[in-house]
């Protein structure tokens, strides 16, 4: 009986468009003195007019359990389950002056697949976080980041086994209540209390890959209770999800779909950027079988000529500042085989388009949320065979060997090199890392047998539609054509 009239209450509490007092629990805050460990950046924040600071958030996390098995449409009902105490850490970057702080805090799920706590999208998309003068709250809401423990790649080391001293303090209960404690940071981040007296008047959450799985089950299960954002950048994710007991990309074998839907019925608005890797898969179910059509609520950019990982999260998202010389950039996006992260025997993709359209995609966003005018819609890459559950994806391509479709930008449609997100097999990180094959002189002489002249010419209509289509940000438009010139010239 008294199950029956906890879900029964939970269900007025949705309809109503209320918050069930067992989910909006709220965490007290402690800020914390000195340098917080996340990888950030090799330059000085400070010194564009930016503030970094560490807080620990104790309280009790809700878990949360499927009232019925998982559709792949991703309508799910989640009801409340068990508590457990937390004290987890948050990283705030804020703009020092309150007239430069733009009213929007983006909240990101750090990823943990290295082993490690990284905020992966803010290497990727950092440039615009900084320049348009957002908040920028880094969330530590899963286990192995904290604890340590089994992690894909196993090459970091845990907040507490990296500086006891600091974090020793910290506990986590298990990504269970992960969904929870994110909530609960989303929570904080609202109240303006960790923004120095910015008073915020949007809350976004953003995670890539892993982190990704894990926003699609807490757009699909979660959202509907917690009500704490106002939209969602999901960023790279593949078909499967995460389960609502942390552990991500569950599959078919323990009782989860391997191709998981967004919910028909989302709540705010949410933005997935989609990379070919992504699509395809590696090693994982792609999000080929996952997809659904734009609606008034959804967009989903996938991005020809992408790689789910590539030269600049590897190497540009630490020093690229957004003072560094075209030049200095243009190293950055060439093809190389080595990097912190590991060796492939192909050349990595070298990012330029998932750099650039990621910055588009957080301003795209950010424009959906203040007007309430949706983005777009894009045209999905096109498949040559697959598509659906069991039937390995394939893109078409071009005669360059580029896919066709997507979110268009001038390296795939004026290009010099073959730039794709199906890398090495051999390698782990040479497989999400995709691939960028130079093309020779001869290909380049027929392609362009004006020469750079032509190449500049041609690649700069390509770019002044991408910027048009608001998939690139006309601030980066200089940046870009330098480098193209640049790197045309640039012989391996």
């Amino acid at each position: 009986m008294l199950t029956w009239i906890r879900r029964a209450a939970l269900a007025l509490f949705a309809a109503l468009g209320a918050v069930s007092p067992a989910l909006a629990q709220t965490a007290t805050i402690a800020p914390v003195a000195g340098k917080p460990n996340l990888m950030l950046s090799a330059y000085d924040l400070s010194k564009l007019g930016y503030q970094v600071d560490e807080y620990f958030l104790t309280g009790n996390a809700q878990s949360y359990r499927l009232a019925g098995p998982p559709p792949a449409d991703g309508n799910w009902a989640a009801l409340a389950d068990r508590t457990a105490p937390y004290v987890t850490r948050i990283v705030v970057i804020r703009p020092r002056e309150a007239a430069k702080f733009n009213g929007t805090v983006l909240v990101e799920w750090l990823n943990v697949t290295s082993g490690q706590d990284t905020p992966a999208t803010w290497m990727v998309g950092h440039r615009e976080i900084l320049r348009r003068g957002f908040a920028y709250v880094a969330v530590s809401a899963q286990s192995v980041g904290i604890e340590g423990g089994t992690s894909v790649m196993a090459q970091g080391t845990s907040l507490k086994k990296a500086d006891p001293a600091r974090y020793g303090v910290l506990s986590h209960p298990g990504d269970a209540f992960s969904y929870d404690i994110f909530s609960q940071a989303g929570r904080a981040a609202r109240t303006g209390n960790v923004l120095g007296g910015l008073q915020p008047r949007r809350v976004t959450a953003i995670g890539e890959s892993q982190s990704a799985a894990f926003l699609t089950t807490y757009v699909n299960a979660v959202d509907p209770l917690a009500r704490v954002f106002d939209g969602f950048l999901v960023h790279s994710r593949f078909g499967s999800s995460a389960s609502l007991d942390g552990t991500p990309m569950r599959g078919a074998a323990a009782g989860y779909p391997d191709h998981v839907r967004f919910r028909r019925d989302l709540r705010v608005p949410v933005l997935t950027l989609i990379t070919e890797t992504d699509l395809l898969g590696a090693r994982l179910s792609g999000y080929h079988a996952s997809r659904r059509p734009d609606d008034r609520r959804l967009r989903v950019w996938e991005v020809a000529g992408t790689a789910h990982a590539d030269n600049y999260l590897f190497a540009g998202a630490f020093i690229d500042d957004g003072t560094r010389s075209a030049a200095e950039l243009a190293k950055v996006f060439r093809p190389m085989t080595t990097s912190a992260a590991g060796a492939s025997k192909q050349p990595f993709n070298t990012g330029q388009p998932h750099h650039y359209v990621v910055e588009g995609a957080i301003a795209a966003l950010d424009g959906w949320l203040r007007s309430g005018r949706p983005p777009a819609s894009t045209r999905p890459m096109q498949l040559a065979s697959g598509g659906r559950p069991g039937v390995a994806p394939s893109l078409a391509e071009d005669a360059n060997g580029l896919a066709l479709g997507g979110v268009r930008t001038p390296w795939v449609d004026v290009p010099i090199a073959r730039m794709s997100g199906k890398g090495d097999p051999d390698s782990f990180i040479g497989m999400l890392a995709g691939v960028t094959a130079p093309f020779d002189k001869a290909k380049l002489d027929q392609l362009y047998p004006g020469g750079k002249a032509d190449y500049m010419a041609r690649f700069t209509g390509a770019l002044d539609r991408a910027i048009r289509a608001k998939h690139i940000l006309a601030d980066d438009r200089q940046e870009i054509l330098d480098i193209a010139g640049i790197n045309f010239d640039w012989k391996p």
